[in-house]
């Protein structure tokens, strides 16, 4: 009996080894739900061209995933963090604080925000302090701030249409959140004499905006259900449901490819990932990921990821950041600021 014991427990450790080692063939991202479609694909394109497992990917938004990427390093902890904004200071400090202290930075293209709507109403060209007075919680009203009064699009401007407010968006842990507040909210508060010259970036919480979750196909659907209604989301989801949906112009720039990368389209931002360097030797599949992640197969103006919505950086730009990649450039807190 004693005997049978003895080698069942030797079994169970050796799989539990082996499970270990396997499980550390696969990589693990987390991360953004706008960087998510072209990391699948590569992710995808990855296990079948390899002799590595296909990576394994959450969809947890960009600040969730540097949450979980910051936790620490080693077992139970994410090789890669996709991000649909730069990581902010306080995130690099908190992964310093935990012990993940050599990260590289890969930047893999441009996306715009879009504004979207079914494609069964007319075209809108919107402004930012349009969009600013239909969503922030308080507005200026004579020489005040007052909680948003608006229901309407034409109670602010008449020539907008006679339409509820209703806008299905991402969560505060969304770096589409996060680029949508800074890039039209803050915009546009910014240059009202009512805030003083100060940000204001509160979001209404009266049911116009409703927080739709992470999955961006899950507001595209919703705005076919309810065809009233808007939708925030990244650009890539507007160019693959072009069919069933109009992006607005935003100060009178239309959500187009080459707009967004001159940044003339005034919601565009750059997409990113970052990889925990420190499980270099746990995850010896992780840099051939990164590696093809950042090919010119994957990110050039004809690469695979092109027909999924990923705006191409400049060819020199695109070779910078390969070559981050492949010398694996620690990222410095300097940098971020």
């Amino acid at each position: 009996m004693n005997r049978i014991l003895k080698t069942t427990a030797i079994a169970a450790a050796v799989l539990s080894v082996a499970g270990v080692a396997q499980a550390r063939d696969q990589v693990r991202i987390v991360g953004s739900s706008t960087v998510y479609p072209f990391a699948s694909y590569v992710a995808e394109e990855f296990g079948a061209t390899t002799d590595y497992p296909t990576p394994v990917i959450e969809s947890t938004g960009s600040g969730g995933g540097l949450r979980l990427f910051c936790n620490g390093v080693g077992e139970g902890t994410p090789d890669i963090t996709n991000a649909s904004r730069r990581m902010k200071t306080s995130e690099f400090e908190r992964c310093q604080e935990n012990g993940v202290t050599d990260i590289t930075e890969a930047k893999i293209g441009y996306d715009g925000i879009a504004f979207a709507q079914s494609s069964g109403n007319d075209t809108l060209n919107l402004t930012r302090e349009q969009l600013f007075m239909a969503l922030a919680a308080k507005v200026p009203q004579d020489g005040e701030l007052v909680d948003n009064p608006y229901e309407k699009w034409s109670d602010i401007d008449s020539s907008l249409p006679d339409r509820e407010i209703i806008v299905y968006g991402p969560p505060t842990t969304s770096g589409t959140r996060d680029a949508f507040e800074e890039l039209v909210m803050e915009a546009a508060s910014e240059d009202m004499e009512a805030y003083g010259g100060e940000a204001y970036t509160d979001i209404r919480s009266d049911g116009a905006y409703i927080d739709a979750g992470e999955n961006d196909n899950l507001i595209v659907q919703r705005l076919s259900e309810n065809t009233e209604a808007f939708g925030i989301f990244g650009y890539s989801f507007l160019e693959e449901n072009s069919d069933s949906l109009n992006g607005a112009s935003i100060d009178g720039v239309e959500p187009e490819p080459e707009a967004i990368s001159s940044g003339e389209y005034p919601v565009s931002r750059s997409l990113f990932f970052y990889v925990k360097n420190q499980h270099a030797d746990e995850v010896p599949a992780m840099y051939e990921y990164a590696t093809l992640f950042m090919s010119e197969q994957m990110i050039a103006p004809m690469g695979y990821l092109r027909d999924l919505g990923l705006i191409s950086l400049p060819e020199e730009e695109r070779q910078e950041q390969r070559n981050a990649l492949e010398s694996k450039e620690k990222l410095e807190l300097s940098a971020l600021k």
